[in-house]
């Protein structure tokens, strides 16, 4: 137990702003500022298999209601519940990241008629009759940004897949150039890599070919079903601690007390079963790909830098319980209806 309380009080520094739960009320608001055509593009049932779709490059059939659709109204209801789910800090990144397609868009020498590269293609769908006695979800989604939400009641109970991606990296040139959305995810890698000792390195690095893209992929089920590289046992005290400072980066992408909920579920599996996983280059090098994962036995987290000259990141957290809602939520909507 003692070991559990040090993993939360040493980050509670990286936990950002405490928001409230209040997520039904939140729902409702966005919703009553629909109209009648935009609610039915809106609403799915929650046992609807539309509710395991998980994409994160550019669609242009996506269900749901886009950004695009929305007035200002709405779009600011529509952050407001996004803040009862996802910290501050991930808002921002959320928001920044969507306004890298303009700069694609550019860099691409696109029309303006064409919405491949759109910051406003980005899709909210509820799933289920959002209330104080439902099981519920919502999901928002788009290129590079997909969260998958359900929740009993008022209460957030499941928050992945997640997936948080970044094209450029980081931006060469332009007004915007040096903004990296995802530099700490990139710099607490690498400052986890080069704290390895020789020995560490041995096990943690298990190839020199960093894989094409995330290995989870948007599959429904998500599982690598042999861990490799080196356990959480197998570091030194203080690189356990960089690796715990890992894990609660991605994990406090969400609200405080989710997050907590979370983090209690990886120490309640056992620290002793993490893995951490790195793929590829070594040095943070324009040109140069890499990858790395953390696993354990109710999480995995993977990181990937390969494409486009390495220099377009994805990032994804899979709960291995509890992807999409979990089994054990989907029966007991199905036995209250």
């Amino acid at each position: 137990m003692k070991q559990f309380w040090s993993f939360i009080v040493l980050f509670s520094f990286f936990s950002g702003s405490i928001h409230a739960q209040d997520l039904v009320s939140k729902a409702k608001t966005f919703l009553d500022l629909l109209d009648s055509a935009q609610r039915v593009k809106t609403f799915y049932p929650f046992d609807n298999d539309e509710r395991y779709r998980f994409n994160f490059v550019p669609l242009d059939d996506r269900k749901g209601i886009s950004v695009n659709e929305l007035n200002a109204t709405q779009r600011t209801a529509l952050m407001k519940l996004l803040r009862t789910c996802l910290s501050e800090e991930t808002v921002k990144k959320v928001n920044s990241i969507m306004q890298l397609d303009i700069i694609l868009k550019e860099m691409e020498h696109r029309k303006p008629e064409d919405h491949f590269r759109d910051p406003g293609k980005y899709f909210v769908t509820i799933f289920g009759i959002p209330s104080d006695r439902t099981i519920w979800g919502w999901r928002f989604e788009g290129h590079h940004v997909a969260f998958h939400f359900s929740a009993d009641k008022n209460r957030l109970v499941a928050g992945t897949p997640s997936f948080l991606g970044s094209n450029p990296g980081i931006v060469l040139s332009g007004t915007q150039k040096g903004e990296e959305v995802l530099k700490d995810e990139t710099a607490r890698g690498f400052g986890l890599l080069h704290a390895l000792s020789e020995e560490e390195l041995k096990k943690a690095i298990i190839d020199s070919v960093a894989p094409r893209e995330i290995i989870t992929g948007s599959n429904r089920k998500a599982m690598i079903d042999h861990p490799s590289g080196i356990r959480y046992p197998e570091l030194s005290p203080g690189n356990q601690q960089l690796l715990l400072q890992l894990v609660n980066l991605y994990v406090r992408r969400y609200t405080k007390l989710f997050a907590d909920d979370m983090l209690k579920e990886i120490q309640g599996a056992g620290l002793e079963k993490l893995w951490f996983t790195w793929a590829g280059n070594t040095e943070h090098v324009l040109g140069k790909p890499y990858y790395y994962r953390i696993q354990g036995p109710t999480i995995i987290i993977e990181y990937d830098n390969t494409q486009n000259n390495a220099n377009h990141v994805h990032t994804v957290i899979r709960d291995l319980n509890n992807d999409f809602g979990g089994d054990l939520l989907l029966e007991h909507y199905k036995e209250s209806h």
